[in-house]
């Protein structure tokens, strides 16, 4: 019996090897999250807290509006009362998980908003340059010069205090960190082989950001975005505190911390309930920034 050649024996082995699929870049960077305890830790902690006021009118509680100045400032662990009353008798739990709403929008809807301008605004000066690069960045340039936290107070108090005024005034804060941030990837992008072969196929500007640069620069500015909500969070808090955010009576975490600073000595762990949320939520946010930026990091 004759033996089979090698080249024969190569190829039937070959075939008969398992066909593995290659892992995606996407589908790598989940796994290693999914592998982090820490930042799943956080998600979950984060997913609770939406969760649980998104549901909030459907989880029995009490009227987060509904005060009595006969069960004031009740302690932790009160019967109907598991986290306390506040200053007018209002059920603490009931309004720290209804107050998440506007708390989570005020914080995350301006970073979102940010994102979506100024990583257009550094995609175009990025890959444009020139004078239109001068331009746009100079003027980035400018808000730069002022702390977050003042131009922030400065906006909302030209504007006047309102959740509308304060989303405007937080995306105009965030949005040349982020357009700072698209532009010197975008620009570390811009003269790589595969755009060079797409603008010798004839593919347009247009063309050559929104489907060759965009894709490949996107990753890192939504990391640095995600580090911003945490910033993000404690920025609305404070403007609701100083009174230049939400309104009285709606429960929101920064102002619910300014109506219960007189209270801080008759009742000091009631008073810190609202701190303790914006700081619980502010570290998962950046915890899974970190998580997020580690897995993203391929190359290590």
């Amino acid at each position: 019996m004759s033996e089979l050649p090698l080249s024969a024996t190569s190829d039937a082995a070959l075939q008969a090897a398992p066909v593995t699929k290659a892992r995606g870049y996407w589908a790598t960077v989940g796994r290693r999250i999914l592998r982090d305890k820490v930042s799943m830790a956080c998600a979950l902690v984060l997913i609770l807290i939406f969760v649980s006021a998104i549901l909030a009118p459907w989880l029995g509680l009490e009227d987060p509006y509904k005060g009595s100045m006969i069960r004031r400032l009740r302690h932790i662990g009160t019967t109907g009362y598991p986290l306390g009353t506040d200053e007018l008798g209002r059920d603490m739990l009931a309004r720290l998980i209804y107050g998440g709403r506007l708390s989570l929008v005020v914080g995350i809807l301006p970073v979102i908003l940010a994102f979506g301008i100024g990583t257009s605004l550094g995609l175009v000066a990025g890959y444009v340059g020139g004078k239109l690069n001068t331009a746009i960045m100079r003027t980035v340039d400018v808000f730069y010069a002022f702390p977050s936290v003042l131009l922030a107070i400065a906006i909302s108090g030209a504007l006047g205090a309102g959740i509308l005024n304060s989303i405007v005034a937080l995306t105009i804060v965030f949005v040349p960190q982020i357009t700072r941030v698209a532009e010197s990837v975008t620009t570390g992008v811009r003269n790589m082989d595969f755009v060079e072969a797409a603008r010798a196929s004839g593919a347009g500007p247009f063309t050559i950001m929104r489907v060759h640069i965009l894709g490949n620069v996107l990753g890192a500015i939504f990391v640095y975005a995600t580090s911003l909500i945490s910033v993000s969070m404690i920025l609305a808090a404070g403007l609701s505190f100083l009174g230049l955010g939400t309104k009285p009576p709606e429960p929101e975490w920064g102002l619910m911390l300014n109506t219960l600073r007189t209270a801080i000595y008759v009742n000091p762990w009631v008073a810190a309930l609202p701190g303790a949320m914006i700081f619980a939520v502010s570290i998962c946010f950046n915890l899974l920034s970190d998580g997020l930026r580690s897995a993203m990091d391929i190359r290590n």
